[in-house]
């Protein structure tokens, strides 16, 4: 044990500084126009052709876009402070490197364990919506699976369902792709969210044509409180950006990159979905939205079927580029974690031709598709929001304390969170707010999955930490 006993050994602090400058092995391929298509892919996907229908029947009513502009607000004080942290401490892991630096291991290792449910669940629970998009798609061709294989058993509408095919096979594809370079994987998902911006403008210019004044009264029928609560639903669509701050290590220059890619990143996608939801509420009553899919449903709405297919096509190319980045992003934070002594080495070992953790990939993709298949979708999106929002915490608060630390205040760093400390503990202050917002059944998951947490970092992770190695020297 460390002199300072096995307390304060919980709290044992990552060295960073040594750890920039070290030749980690990932290739540094990445530009900011790679990162912002990276956070537009992963944030404009799933969420903007499923949550603004189900936001505003729910709780926002026709003022869904507040909804959006509150979760894009919140989500841009956040991405302020992963900017100045992105830039000041270059390293995979995002969220839990950072916090590893300023907070210590065990506040640490929470978070990571909560982000890797986040990027779990948000794996498969987009594999499962891209399956339904994809079987309708196949339904228009007069294409149909068997029933035993079209949704996880217990799929409310499908009784003899029992194992969701395509969600665990576009998984899988989804690693085997990754495994092949980051490189390869950029430039598919750039060709893709070129492709799902022309969709979603395209949906966008044609319905609102057809929008009806008498849609927007009342503005907010569920209240005031309906918008907040509608927010934190929201942040459903913007876990993209943390996914960007994974990407430090192989960025060409993350000083400047990382905060370009992020900020702008969010920027675009706020945009896009606020527009869109001002369309969709004024061409479609909001009390009919509660759909899987309100976006190609106002379009049947108006009798505009054409423009439905094209739209169902976009929604499952955007999906795709949502399992790229959100997979991408999971198996980096896993070879941070495991790098870091704290999860098996096997999981932070790269392929010596691709440059790629591989069996961490295929381990992740393999438990992200055998959930996609086996659970239903409303069970196994419950913990991406708050783990989420979580992180956001953190990073917001973790700022704070960065700039105090007398390890980082000499280091460069290209940018700084303005107006401190307001700005990061107001961010702080309002995703723990948003997290109040959430269901208490999420809460309680989200607190079992950190006992399952604490079990493995207690059983494994404490006596194999190369940060308290260290510190025993």
């Amino acid at each position: 044990m460390s002199k300072t006993g096995k307390f304060a050994d919980l709290f044992v602090r990552k060295e960073v500084n040594t750890d920039m400058f070290k030749k980690t092995g990932l290739d540094k391929t990445l530009s900011a126009f790679s990162l912002t298509t990276m956070g537009v892919g992963a944030i404009v996907g799933a969420g903007i052709f499923i949550t603004p229908g189900i936001i505003a029947a729910s709780y926002s009513g026709p003022g869904v876009w507040l909804s959006y502009l509150v979760a894009a607000v919140v989500c841009s004080l956040a991405a302020l402070c992963y900017s100045e942290f992105s830039s000041t401490i270059p390293l995979a892991g995002s969220a839990y490197t950072y916090i590893y630096a300023v907070f210590g291991e065990l506040i640490a290792w929470i978070l990571g364990w909560a982000l890797i449910s986040e990027y779990l669940f948000a794996v498969s629970s987009v594999a499962v919506s891209w399956s339904a998009y994809f079987q309708n798609i196949l339904a228009g061709f007069n294409i149909h699976l068997p029933a035993i294989f079209r949704a996880a058993y217990g799929t409310a509408g499908s009784p003899r369902a029992l194992f969701d095919l395509p969600a665990f096979l576009i998984t899988m594809i989804i690693a085997y792709l990754l495994v092949q370079g980051v490189r390869e994987s950029a430039k598919v998902n750039a060709v893709m969210v070129i492709l799902k911006i022309a969709v979603i403008v395209l949906f966008i210019v044609v319905a609102a044509f057809y929008i009806r004044p008498a849609n927007y009264s009342p503005m907010l029928p569920f209240g005031a409180k309906g918008v907040i609560r509608g927010a934190a639903v929201a942040f459903y669509a913007y876990i993209g950006f943390d996914a960007v701050s994974t990407a430090s290590e192989e960025v060409k220059n993350p000083k400047r990159d990382m905060p370009i890619g992020i900020v702008s990143s969010l920027i675009v996608a706020s945009v896009l979905y606020i527009l869109l939801s001002v369309v969709l509420v004024g061409v479609v009553h909001y009390t009919k939205l509660n759909v899987a899919d309100p976006v190609a449903f106002a379009l049947h709405f108006i009798h505009q079927n054409w423009v439905a297919g094209i739209v169902s096509l976009g929604a499952v190319v955007g999906m795709t580029t949502v399992l790229i980045v959100m997979l991408y992003g999971g198996t980096r934070l896993i070879f941070a974690i495991s790098r870091d002594g704290l999860l098996p080495s096997a999981l932070h070992k790269l392929n010596p031709q691709t440059h790629v953790p591989t069996i961490n990939t295929w381990a992740l993709g393999f438990i992200a598709s055998v959930f996609a298949g086996i659970i239903p979708l409303t069970k196994i999106a419950e913990l991406v929001n708050i783990g989420t929002l979580f992180a956001f915490a953190m990073v917001s608060l973790g700022v704070v304390f960065l700039r105090k630390d007398r390890r980082f205040r000499d280091l460069p760093k290209s940018f700084e969170v303005p107006f401190y400390p307001v700005i990061p503990i107001i961010s702080f202050l309002a995703c723990i707010y948003l997290m109040l917002q959430l269901a208490s059944f999420t809460w309680m998951m989200f607190g079992i999955w950190l006992a399952i947490g604490l079990i493995v970092y207690f059983g494994y992770g404490f006596s194999h930490s190369h940060a308290r190695q260290n510190e025993e020297k």
